[in-house]
């Protein structure tokens, strides 16, 4: 009775164990993978059999349906049609057949194919392929070159291909950067623009005349802006200087301007009210004064003084040559 009890409860164990594999493998997916030779010449084609088992209605998807090869040796040929076989039980089978080939000879483990239903990913076992490489015989395959002549040495043999080939593409690039160079050296480091019409610059006086009175209208010192009021003031007087006697007054510290224009016989004579605008303009600009209205105004009519006293005389006619030229319409209109 004791001899039976234990048989018994091995029996139980065993079924215990046995039954949860059965149920895994009704309801479970199971993928099987096989080829038709393991050996194949290099260059010829295997057959891989897929076999996946899985409920009816279920879907998925291979992994090797998003890839051309297997790995970097063995390369998918051809994918035959799947056909499927009713298991009963509410299971099915379905055969796929992937055509493999290898143009490297060499023993290649094939990783295994992947199956994704849902969340889950079943693997099939892995393969290995061995690809034999094809002998050539070298008495009816392989022939003697003809006889190479030498050929002369020359230095531009030295000189890589690739600079030879497209040696005119090289030359292209070089006279676009040079010409670009030059404009850059030509024009546009010095702020100019080739492309955009020159606008006609006015006369020295003219130019320092309209400024003036552009900044008149504008009534800066009228709104606290004393600082800007003369430093555009100075900006213009400089400018005008420049322009008007070849003087680099732009480059100049006030005491240089003054200096160099008593060296002027034109402007000798109006030199101290320039002074004082310079001045005035140097107390608002770097000590932070701010001047009476009256100074602010006189400052003005000094500038414009300033400007109108140093304009350039137009030349006349001498006094001799204007009776000259009275005396001989006279004759000429006397019959």
């Amino acid at each position: 009775m004791r001899r039976f009890n234990e048989i018994l409860s091995s029996l139980l164990v065993a079924m215990a164990i046995v039954a949860p594999a059965f149920s895994a493998g009704a309801v479970g997916v199971t993928l099987r993978a096989k080829l038709d030779s393991a050996m194949i010449l290099m260059g010829n084609t295997t057959a891989m059999h897929l076999e996946l088992v899985q409920d009816k209605g279920a879907t998925g998807v291979f992994s090797i349906d998003r890839t051309d090869t297997i790995n970097a040796f063995v390369e998918i040929a051809a994918r035959i049609t799947p056909d499927t076989t009713d298991l009963g039980n509410n299971r099915q089978q379905i055969n796929r057949d992937i055509i493999l080939q290898s143009f490297d000879s060499g023993v290649y483990v094939l990783p295994p194919v992947l199956y994704i239903t849902g969340k889950d990913t079943i693997e099939s076992n892995p393969l290995t392929l061995k690809v034999i490489p094809v002998k050539v015989d070298s008495l009816r395959d392989i022939h003697d070159y003809k006889p190479v002549h030498e050929v002369p040495f020359r230095l531009l043999d030295l000189v890589p291909s690739w600079i030879t080939d497209y040696w005119w593409i090289y030359l292209l690039v070089a006279i676009i950067i040079a010409a670009g160079v030059y404009a850059y050296l030509r024009w546009f480091r010095k702020g100019e623009n080739p492309f955009k019409p020159r606008e006609v610059q006015l006369p020295p006086y003219d130019e320092a005349i309209k400024r003036l009175q552009e900044l008149k209208a504008k009534n800066l010192w009228q709104n606290g802006q004393e600082k800007e009021y003369y430093t555009v003031m100075t900006d213009i007087l400089r400018n005008y200087i420049d322009r008007r006697f070849d003087i680099n007054a732009v480059e100049m510290t006030t005491t240089q301007i003054i200096a160099t224009l008593k060296q002027n016989d034109e402007t000798r004579a109006v030199n101290e009210q320039l002074k004082e605008i310079l001045d005035v303009a140097d107390f608002v600009k770097f000590a932070n004064q701010r001047p009476l209205a009256d100074d602010n105004e006189m400052a003005y009519q000094r500038a414009v003084r300033f400007v109108e006293d140093t304009k350039p005389v137009e030349a006349t006619p001498a006094e001799g040559e204007v009776e000259g030229e009275s005396a001989d319409r006279e004759k000429e209109v006397k019959p």
